[in-house]
């Protein structure tokens, strides 16, 4: 999918990492919600609450999933998933615009 109808869009950003990384919330009209956003190079560490689906739109990023021990290359156009209340840390190559969605159990 790359267009959303009937959304409602949060204004205010969502900053982490010193601005290194932002999002904005989008709700959708059957209450799902979904971030869209940009990691600038660098390492960090994400924490989750529920499960997600994270949406490489462009750009390179390595990641390590909770109870994995190899990285994996992810290139623009290409997903992964999350468990929920985990921990999973990414190595950002290029700058990344990404589509994440929050999956309910």
């Amino acid at each position: 999918m790359t267009e959303l109808k009937n959304v409602t869009l949060t204004k205010a950003a969502n900053v982490y990492f010193g601005g290194k990384v932002t999002s904005r919330k989008v709700t959708l009209s059957d209450g799902s919600v979904k971030t869209l956003g940009i990691m600038m190079p660098g390492e960090y560490t994400f924490g989750t609450d529920q499960k997600e689906l994270m949406e490489i739109l462009a750009g390179d990023i390595e990641i390590l999933l909770p109870n994995e021990s190899e990285w994996q290359h992810i290139s623009g156009g290409q997903s992964f998933n999350v468990i929920g209340n985990a921990k999973f840390d990414v190595k950002v190559k290029t700058l990344i615009d990404y589509c994440c969605s929050y999956i309910e159990d």
